[in-house]
């Protein structure tokens, strides 16, 4: 099955890098490209798109609102975002306006290939490293917390689930909760899966934002106490 990409950025050089890097894969085809967000929302219009990989600063609309507008529409491709360490205020964002990862723009192309069949797929892309990161980054700007999550839809899990949600929000994979709990993957996967249902989140970036600002795990990765 081939991958429908739409590439959205300003720079029309680092649009064709990309563009090199994945017409030479066999699963993958560039479809559309965007120089700003209003022209991305536009081609959606008539082109089919599996994955979009989104600038952030850009003209007319930049790629925060962009995601938002574009995660709101019925099926909705995925949308990853492509910052810089500089502007790694506008990655956060961008999760919050339901992109499914974040990458920084010289990532290795073997590196940006697989998280663009990985999103495909319906998983995240942010790494457990990238975001132990990018929360201790944003601590000032995430809710302190408080003895009880704020959020009531949280409330709806289980203990195992929340015990799984605040170790997915401190950056663990499956298989390192796996470990952690004396579980197998799979049964990590089943409550990962359990748990997106419950709060109505499209994937585990997502379950991390929401973890932080309901106060269910603290900035600097300790749960709330």
């Amino acid at each position: 099955m081939t991958i429908r990409v739409m590439l959205v950025d300003d720079q029309m050089l680092l649009r064709t890098g990309f563009r090199m890097v994945l017409a030479a894969q066999p699963d993958m085809e560039v479809v559309a490209e965007a120089g700003d967000g209003v022209e991305a929302i536009e081609n959606l219009r008539s082109t089919a798109v599996d994955v979009v990989l989104m600038d952030v600063r850009m003209p007319k609309l930049d790629g925060v609102e962009a995601t938002r507008r574009i995660c709101a529409q019925p099926d909705a491709p995925k949308v990853l975002i492509l910052t810089t360490f500089d502007l790694d205020e506008y990655a956060f964002s961008g999760l919050k306006a339901g992109a499914s990862g974040f990458m920084l723009k010289d990532v290795p192309p073997s590196e940006l290939l697989g998280a663009i069949r990985s999103v495909h797929s319906g998983d995240a892309v942010v790494a457990p490293s990238t975001t132990r990161r990018l929360l201790d980054r944003f601590s000032p700007l995430l809710p302190s917390g408080g003895k009880e999550p704020r959020h009531k839809a949280v409330e709806k899990l289980t203990d195992r689930e929340r015990e799984v949600m605040m170790l997915v929000a401190q950056g663990l994979s499956n298989g390192e909760i796996a470990a952690r709990l004396v579980l197998s993957e799979a049964t990590v996967k089943t409550h990962v899966g359990r748990i997106l249902t419950k709060l109505n989140l499209r994937d585990r970036v997502q379950v991390v934002v929401l973890a932080y600002e309901t106060g269910l795990v603290r900035a600097g990765g300790g749960g709330a106490v």
